[in-house]
């Protein structure tokens, strides 16, 4: 009969036999890294699947109602009516609110970097601190609104109606005002009131 090597523990098998004992059941369980190349390549697109959908970050709750804090990251609102609501310290980034109702409503704090806010209503409304880098406010209506220590960084105010607002503070480095409405607006360093008139910069 053949002999165990000396210390050694098994019989001696050839290619066949080891392979076999890769797949034979055991204590162990089943070990991908025994697994021949094909299966590998066969799995390797469902394997980058399940680590795309772990690292990938949590879908917005795009039909939540508004409430202070809410994730509407990305979110369609077009056209919404959401006159007088508070969305203070919301997620609001890359959100479009094209032609919506944002009167008299709070975004104080939040984040709406990118978001387009396209002819959107938001007059008397309040986004003290607010987050609004390259956001866009063609058209937009922001009469009587608080933008104080707002980081309007890039943002683009296109015709956009600022009558009366406060800017108090808020950073506008790169921000496009062309033709906007500034009458009545306090500027940034909170002193100066824009004269009637002040197309696209404050007079």
């Amino acid at each position: 009969m053949p002999q165990t090597p000396e210390g050694g523990g098994g019989s001696d098998m050839g290619p066949m036999g080891r392979r076999k004992a890769l797949y034979a059941p055991g204590a162990g369980g089943f070990n991908p890294g025994t697994m021949p190349w094909p299966a590998h390549r066969a799995l390797a697109p469902l394997l980058a699947v399940i680590f795309w959908l772990a690292a990938s970050p949590a879908l917005a709750a795009c039909t939540d109602s508004a409430a202070p804090g809410v994730d509407w990251q990305r979110c369609y609102l077009d056209g919404q009516s959401l006159g007088g609501v508070d969305l203070s310290g919301a997620n609001l980034h890359d959100a479009s609110f094209t032609r919506a109702d944002l009167s008299e409503s709070t975004l104080a704090g939040a984040d709406a970097s990118r978001a387009k806010f396209l002819s959107a209503k938001l007059k008397d409304a309040r986004l003290d601190d607010a987050r609004l880098e390259e956001a866009d406010f063609t058209n937009a209506d922001l009469t009587g609104a608080s933008l104080r220590d707002a980081d309007l960084r890039r943002a683009r105010f296109f015709r956009a109606s600022l009558r009366g607002a406060n800017l108090t503070g808020a950073r506008i480095v790169g921000a496009d005002l062309l033709n906007a409405d500034l009458s009545g607006a306090t500027w940034i360093d909170g002193a100066k009131i824009c004269a009637e008139g002040s197309i696209g910069r404050c007079e």
